[in-house]
């Protein structure tokens, strides 16, 4: 038997299993391949690597993770501020934020369109406590503004001549973030520019030469500010509400983000944007969008006859998503308070946030009265923001703020009104938490009323109650007449009762401006305003007031650090008779206090006595603890109101200690504050005291068993204070104290009102036990 060679129709069995395994292997090997490419590539898109990004910020992005810096030491910000560091640029940044305030109405509406046309308004939700503004450390002209409403931070810093968008990164389990660098390249943003139109709201300014406009030079030598608001309406165009895949509550998150990149910048001019409201058109553009000249007024015209009847507005920007020529998009100049102009429109086509809130700011600057920057505008950059090629900076020039001061300081004066006063929009609805005309009550979100006892979620009250809020209302009830419902805060302050039949308290009353209340200062605005005081509440409880050498000296200069207010942004010298009314001097100072951002401490030395004070940045919207307050003295019978030293006379002083008959004080609505046992208007019938303004005070039928009662002498010149001349006759029992305790708040009453008299002193001799 010779062995052949034949090939079988059938496989053997280890060539069948082991052309299955290659198969397997190989399969392996490519399934291998794709999962790589798809993990690579979801990776990519988790760190946001992805070519559309990298067209919005022309360059790649760094990772960084913001890290909190906790404890106390030199240089820590108060408790309302955060501090974080971040590693980027080469370089480590101390970033430094503060919640911001009056960002988003308080009650925003959105307005939508049904499939029929129909318009729809809604308020939804909307966080107001993690907008942010700041600084980085080390830098006193950097810009910060971030958001965390929606996880992580996002937003723009901008440090010294580079401005970073910062956003979180995408499923990242350890706080990880992105940010990016703003090119600042001439090639980058040549191609999208800015336009304004001039038309004939301004024809004066047209032959005018930009360039020859310098920055108003002022005493101050920085630019002098109130903060104003801008009350701002977006209105999002149908391309734009298609773009964003109809996702109305995505993107009012980024238009928030956009709204406080631009209030940022816009800071330093001592304006706020207040986002009023926003419109999406959900069914169709309301207006011809092709040419964007003629959108622009066409836009205006709509915005007057259809959106300011429903929401009144300082100004309105339309969002589009449409190329326009090549431009970041086109406004009115001068057009703020105009109500035919004040309005503009921004494209969104293919650009950042960030940059969308620079172009924000940049024709909101057009409404306010910029124009473009000429050769010659300069703000420490190669451009600034009102440059034609609207670059990613946000500083202004000299330029614009002349622009800024000639037009919106003294003309537009529908949007300077200081932030604390102006009123801002609400729809009136329950459920608020504000009690309003037909409401019982208001217990706010459903969660809330969940909690209420006295208040139901329909605006109406519980069963058995009959009140639910109010200082007097305890438990759902009144309290009863005479329970005080207020103290007074100080020497100069009045209380209050309530009366038995409202569960408010009484509006709360004081003391009438120019009652002495101790050696040299007198009661005014509910306030004791001494200078020792005010100086141990600054440097410490060894300071004390400086001499008037001092005052002199430093309150002639009409710098910062010494002068007697400011007018038309210069500071004025203090007058000779007037320099105890301008800043504070100081001395006996042992430790320097840490102050508040914009704070300066300031030393004089003048013939071996040093002269402590602070210096005061006009544009912050916080108190000025370094002047001398009003209510101040300055002399005998005189004290200081408005930086002037003036006579008591100069004030509104209707009542007097013989109009409430010696037995009580007047308040600031020149009633009589009655002394207990007199009863008002003029305490001349025995009762329990108060006024009409305070509520009943609580009756006392019954003495103490013992009284500690000061016996006081009063010495005085008869001819000149026979009114005051008040002697205590003891007679018995009751009577005994009574006329001994209605003397001594005569003559405490008395003390208060002539403490410096060298012709009437009041003496506490010995305590008597009754």
């Amino acid at each position: 038997f010779q062995p052949t060679c034949e090939f079988s129709a059938f496989p053997s069995a280890f060539d069948v299993y082991g052309d299955f395994i290659m198969t397997m292997i190989k399969a392996l090997l490519d399934m291998r391949i794709i999962l790589l490419l798809y993990w690579l590539g979801v990776f990519l898109s988790f760190c946001g690597h992805t070519e559309a990004d990298y067209s919005q910020y022309h360059s790649r992005p760094e990772v960084v993770i913001p890290l909190k810096i906790l404890g106390t030491g030199r240089g820590v910000k108060p408790s309302d501020w955060l501090s974080y560091s971040l590693h980027f640029g080469g370089r480590k940044h101390i970033v430094h934020i503060k919640v911001k305030k009056y960002l988003l109405s308080r009650h925003l509406p959105v307005f939508t369109y049904t499939d029929q046309g129909a318009l729809l308004e809604d308020q939804p939700f909307v966080h107001h406590d993690c907008y942010y503004h700041g600084y980085v450390e080390g830098d006193p002209e950097s810009l910060v503004a971030l958001s965390s409403c929606f996880g992580g931070f996002r937003g723009l810093l901008q440090i010294n001549d580079s401005a970073y968008e910062i956003k979180p990164m995408t499923f990242s389990t350890k706080f990880e973030h992105l940010i990016y660098k703003m090119e600042n390249e001439e090639s980058q943003f040549s191609e999208m520019n800015s336009d304004f139109v001039l038309e004939e709201i301004v024809p004066q300014l047209e032959s005018q030469e930009i360039n020859n406009f310098t920055q108003k030079q002022t005493g101050y030598g920085s630019w002098w500010r109130h903060f104003f608001i801008v009350e701002l309406v977006v209105v999002v165009d149908h391309t734009l509400y298609l773009h964003i895949k109809k996702n109305i509550s995505k993107y009012t998150e980024e238009l928030y983000t956009i709204i406080n990149i631009a209030d940022s910048i816009y800071e330093i001019l001592g304006i706020r944007l207040l986002l009023f409201g926003m419109e999406f058109w959900t069914k169709k553009n309301y207006i011809e969008v092709n040419d964007i000249r003629r959108s622009l007024k066409y836009f205006c015209i709509w915005k007057n006859g259809n959106l300011a009847p429903r929401l009144p507005h300082d100004t309105a920007h339309l969002f589009m998503h449409k190329p326009v020529r090549g431009m970041s998009g086109l406004g009115y100049v001068r057009g703020m308070c105009q109500p035919l102009y004040s309005c503009a429109i921004v494209t969104m086509l293919n650009r950042s946030l960030t940059l969308v809130g620079i172009a924000l700011a940049h024709h909101i600057g057009h409404n306010l009265g910029m124009f473009h920057d000429g050769d010659f505008c300069t703000c420490g950059h190669l451009r600034c923001i009102m440059h034609t090629s609207n670059p990613p900076i946000t500083t202004f020039s000299n330029c614009s703020l002349s622009f800024f001061w000639l037009y919106t300081i003294h003309e537009a004066k529908c949007m300077l009104y200081e932030i604390y006063t102006k009123d801002i929009f609400s729809k009136k609805r329950c459920g608020d938490g504000i009690v309003e005309e037909e409401e019982e009550c208001d217990c706010g979100p459903l969660q809330n009323c969940a909690k209420d006892a006295c208040c139901l979620s329909n605006c109406t009250m519980t069963y058995g109650s009959a009140c639910a809020h109010g200082l007097c209302c305890k438990d759902c009830q009144l309290l009863p007449s005479g329970e005080m419902c207020r103290r007074e805060a100080n020497e100069c302050d009045l209380p209050e009762w309530c009366d038995g039949s409202s569960p408010q308290c009484p509006d709360d009353v004081y003391v009438e401006d120019g009652i002495p209340c101790n050696e040299s200062a007198y009661c005014y605005e509910r306030r004791c305003n001494d200078r020792n005081e005010l100086c141990k509440q600054i440097f410490g409880p060894e300071a004390k007031s400086a001499s008037q050498n001092c005052y002199k000296n430093i309150n002639t200069l009409g710098d910062r650090f010494g002068n007697c207010g400011i007018h038309q942004s210069s500071y004025v010298k203090c007058n000779i008779s007037d320099i105890l009314c301008g800043r504070l001097q100081c001395t006996n100072v042992r430790e320097i206090p840490l102050l508040r951002d914009h704070s300066t401490v300031h030393q004089y030395r003048f013939n071996e006595v040093t002269c402590w004070g602070l210096d005061y940045h006009f544009g912050m919207p916080k108190p000025d603890i370094g002047e001398v307050q009003d209510g101040t003295g300055c002399g005998e019978e005189h004290l200081c109101i408005d930086r002037k030293c003036v006579h008591l006379s100069r004030l509104d002083r209707n009542c007097s200690p013989e109009f409430c008959n010696m037995r009580g004080i007047c308040n600031n609505r020149h009633h009589c504050h009655c002394n207990y046992m007199w009863d008002p208007p003029n305490c001349l019938v025995r009762g329990n005291g108060g006024s009409i303004d305070s509520g009943p005070p609580p009756k006392r039928e019954k003495f103490n068993k013992s009284y500690f009662i000061y016996i006081f002498q009063l010495h005085c010149q008869p001819e000149r204070y026979q009114h005051s001349c008040l002697v205590c006759h003891p007679q018995s029992s009751e009577s005994q104290i009574f006329e001994l305790s209605t003397n001594i708040q005569n003559l405490y009453q008395l003390s208060r009102t002539y403490p410096q008299s060298s012709e009437c002193q009041i003496h506490a001799v010995s305590p008597i036990v009754f």
